[in-house]
């Protein structure tokens, strides 16, 4: 049965045919045409945000909290490429993102009409692909091809630009639409049998096998597969930046975060490995250090449902692309039948790994008397919202330590930029991911430098009763960027002081900006404070809830590998020697 529409019609119809309840955008002239009939949508709920880019990260935060797709919408020229950062944050991050963008009247391209920019030309290197509808008869077979090549195989972003004729245009729509513009994408999701089997055969010939586990797990809700692999084994598990909660952090045969900032046992333990079990992961450059020089002993199994991955950085023993669910299942199969109830003996590998454990347990330095330890502040968060929580952090210090000091034991529970490194990422990802989980506590933790860069999208919280809490680790600089000038630059502070949280200024004052726009808005200076700040922020769910807690700025991110060397110079803290000399 066919119905006549407009383009602009086809579009919202389109998306609640697919399912889509939820979208995060702005409206311009040049997507208004699809702004009106998706006032009348009873299916879709719409939330007006302050920035694109403020949508396009909300969408991101959505789906990575829910596992479902992430839709942003906006319209042409600066308000298309407002959404460029969250698109390649999302491309880095395999996140399935939908951008739905209005363009100029199809006869205008190329003119430099007024708020025309080539979107699509733009986006083609940070998508899966981008598309240019100029026929509204194309729109609903467009929509629904983007949406499989967005959520299919490696999960990432894909952007629908439509010009604003093709909107206005009349069709006869129906649904499904035929479709036969993906011809050549076919993602491989089961392996060949045999590399499954070369892999069984390494990992049971192995004396000591590392589970390194990507970001590429969680996508593929493959966490309980993982555990019952690592049952199986016996072997210990590291969980990448990406990867946080694909393993629970409690388990005992869990090692922790690699690279840069990871815990000596999981840098180590990779470095000393003679088998890498790579799922999901891309042998990311903050994971490997010096590439020549990581893992040096160790064969690979790389798992990975992105072909162009396998043998990009690192040589595959025994390279495997598929779903890492299947081929894990799969995995777990051929180990069971092999091993017949019994495990692997790997006795003097823990006993390496649980003296390291021993050794260089994962901590931090107090700070002066009266001054909080903001790896403090970011544990107590932790521990009293509980594994249910939601954490979306910024980017920078406050996001290691929040990796590192918050017990992760579900998938979905941590966000954050890891391959851009985008700063402002916090609070509209977790404005997107309390929408799509509004029974959860979700927590952005920031920086008092990220903050500032999208703390407008508190008005889109207030205003559409999204209760997110937001805690400021307001160290009053670019804390990141000071660490690496105390420790390289001679603690020459070039531009990093953001006189947030001194006593004489703070421009601006957090508390009295939160409060302008609605928030429970709260200051903690000390561990009685910030206790009882947290509580509250609990109890609190009929609007956002912000505190400012003012942490000593001379704290630092330890352990830490410094770019560009390789991991055996880990350095467990300041003035250490690297943890490798005392163990060979």
């Amino acid at each position: 049965m066919t119905e006549t529409m407009t383009g602009a019609q086809a579009v919202v119809r389109s998306l609640e045919e697919l399912g889509i309840t939820d979208i995060f955008g702005l409206p311009g002239g040049a997507i208004l045409p699809t702004y009106d009939p998706l006032m009348d949508s009873g299916k879709i709920r719409h939330v007006l945000v302050r920035h694109e880019q403020g949508a396009g990260h909300a969408a991101e935060g959505y789906a990575s909290a829910t596992g479902k797709l992430g839709v942003c919408i906006a319209t042409s020229g600066p308000g298309a490429t407002n959404l460029v950062t969250p698109i390649a944050d999302a491309h880095m991050d395999s996140v399935p993102l939908l951008a739905i963008t209005g363009q100029v009247n199809s006869h205008a391209i190329g003119t430099d009409a007024f708020q025309e920019a080539d979107i699509v030309g733009i986006t083609m290197p940070i998508t899966k692909h981008s598309f240019l509808v100029t026929n509204a008869q194309e729109i609903p077979a467009v929509i629904s091809a983007a949406v499989e090549l967005a959520t299919s195989g490696r999960p990432g972003p894909v952007l629908v630009d439509i010009t604003k004729d093709a909107q206005n245009q009349k069709i006869e729509f129906s649904w499904p639409p035929k479709r036969d513009i993906l011809p050549g994408y076919k993602p491989v999701t089961h392996p060949h049998g045999r590399q499954v089997e070369a892999a069984a055969e390494l990992i049971l010939n192995s004396e000591k096998p590392m589970l390194y586990v990507g970001g590429g797990v969680i996508r593929a809700e493959a966490h309980k597969e993982l555990a019952r692999l690592a049952e199986i084994t016996g072997a210990p598990v590291t969980t990448t930046l990406m990867a946080r909660g694909a393993f629970p952090d409690t388990h005992q045969q869990h090692l922790g975060m690699p690279g840069m900032h990871g815990t000596v046992p999981a840098v180590t333990g990779l470095q000393k490995a003679d088998l890498l079990i790579t799922l999901g992961a891309r042998f990311d450059d903050r994971v490997t250090g010096e590439v020549s020089s990581f893992a040096p002993g160790a064969k690979v199994i790389h798992v990975d449902i992105d072909p162009a991955e396998i043998g990009k950085v690192r040589h595959a023993d025994v390279p495997i692309v598929g779903d890492a669910k299947v081929v894990i299942a799969m995995l777990n199969a051929e180990l069971e039948k092999r091993l017949a109830g019994e495990k692997p003996d790997y006795s003097a590998w823990w006993q390496f790994i649980d003296g390291l454990k021993t050794r260089y347990p994962l901590g931090y330095e107090e700070q002066k008397e009266g001054i909080l330890a903001p790896q403090w502040v970011i544990k107590r968060i932790g521990e009293m919202t509980g594994t249910e929580g939601v954490f979306a952090a910024g980017v920078g210090q406050h996001q290691m330590w929040s990796a590192q000091f918050i017990d992760y034991d579900r998938p979905n529970s941590w966000l954050n930029s890891g391959g851009a490194g985008t700063m402002g990422y916090s609070v509209p990802a977790a404005m997107g991911a309390k929408v799509g989980e509004p029974d959860r506590d979700v927590w952005a933790i920031d920086g008092d430098g990220c903050f500032q860069m999208t703390n407008q999208e508190l008005a889109t919280c207030v205003i559409n009763n999204i209760p997110i809490k937001v805690a400021i680790i307001n160290n009053s600089s670019l804390g990141m960027v000071r660490q690496w000038q105390t420790l390289f630059y001679n603690s020459r502070y070039s531009n990093t002081d953001l006189h947030t949280g001194t006593d004489t200024q703070m421009v601006p004052d957090f508390v009295k900006l939160a409060d302008s726009y609605g928030c429970l808005s709260i200051r903690a200076t000390n561990e009685k404070e910030a206790e009882e700040a947290i509580k509250l922020a609990l109890e609190t769910n009929d609007r956002p809830v912000v505190i400012d807690f003012i942490v000593g700025r001379d704290a630092m991110v330890w352990p830490m590998v410094p770019a560009g060397v390789s991991n055996d110079a880990v350095q467990y803290a300041r003035d250490a020697r690297p943890v490798w000399e005392g163990d060979e």
